[in-house]
């Protein structure tokens, strides 16, 4: 049986894949295929490794990772191997990683993260992150990080939010410098690597509003461990809601945020989280 490694098996499928295909000058043109071919290649793919890690996984699980590289197989492959490896490296991070973890629990009923009952107009998932409610003191960083991808795996078990993907919205106002000294550049890190590279979603737009000079540090950490093509879904808005209006409209967005809706209260998502079986 294999030994698993993320990066051995994808290279060794590139590999095999490569030297099945006459080599031209041309770079191989990008073949669409739908859902059920793109999911027999991939667990064929998944099976030939023989590893049980990646092999006793039903099909919903796996489309996860389909529709988060939009049905390429080679790359929903990386990814899936990206997905374990990442876990096998930051075992801290997963162990424990329920709503039994008074930490986590404490965290959500704070809105780490929030998410908007209705979706925008793109049909996308919106998680919003109110900062100056974050209690540092009680618990760091990786506490949001774990709560946080909690909520994404209960997300993606829908699959409309696989396929539309999600919109992030960090408000921070009144964020205070003692809180943002707890921003450590590596957790930082940490959570773009599991989320750009390692997990199955589609992240369609990251907007900073009401933020302070000295979160431009902060955000300038973040697009350094970024990919280029990350970095242009960011959006800096400071002050200016009518620019964040054009991404996400008002009619869905609470009263924080410019919108039309009542305050955002967190208890709801939170309730949805901690009454789950993931």
């Amino acid at each position: 049986m294999a030994e698993f490694s993320g990066v051995d098996l994808f290279n060794n499928y590139r590999a095999a894949t490569l030297s099945s295909q006459t080599l031209t000058n041309e770079s191989p043109k990008k073949v669409v295929v739908n859902k059920e071919d793109a999911l027999k290649e991939f667990k064929d793919i998944i099976f030939a490794e023989d590893n049980p890690d990646i092999t006793n996984r039903e099909d919903d699980f796996l489309l996860r990772f389909l529709h988060a590289r939009k049905m390429n197989v080679a790359e929903s492959y990386q990814l899936l191997c990206n997905y374990f490896l990442y876990r096998k490296r930051n075992k801290d991070i997963f162990d424990n990683l329920t709503t039994e973890d008074p930490l986590i629990k404490q965290a959500l009923y704070d809105g780490f993260p929030g998410v908007l009952s209705e979706k925008d107009r793109k049909g996308r998932c919106v998680l919003v992150f109110f900062c100056n409610n974050w209690d540092q003191v009680n618990y760091p960083l990786e506490v949001i990080y774990r709560s946080l991808l909690l909520s994404l795996e209960l997300l993606i078990s829908d699959v409309q939010n696989q396929l539309n993907g999600f919109v992030i919205i960090v408000d921070w106002t009144d964020m205070s410098l003692r809180q943002v000294t707890s921003l450590t550049p590596k957790t930082l890190r940490l959570m773009v690597e599991g989320l750009q590279d390692c997990f199955p979603a589609r992240f369609k737009g990251i907007h900073f509003i009401n933020q302070p000079w000295y979160i431009d540090p902060i955000i300038g950490i973040l697009k350094a461990f970024l990919k280029e093509k990350t970095k242009k879904k960011i959006y800096v808005h400071g002050n200016n809601m009518s620019t964040l209006h054009e991404h996400v409209s008002i009619n869905i967005l609470p009263a924080e945020l410019g919108g039309e809706g009542p305050p955002y209260s967190p208890t709801p998502w939170a309730h949805s989280v901690t009454q789950s079986v993931l």
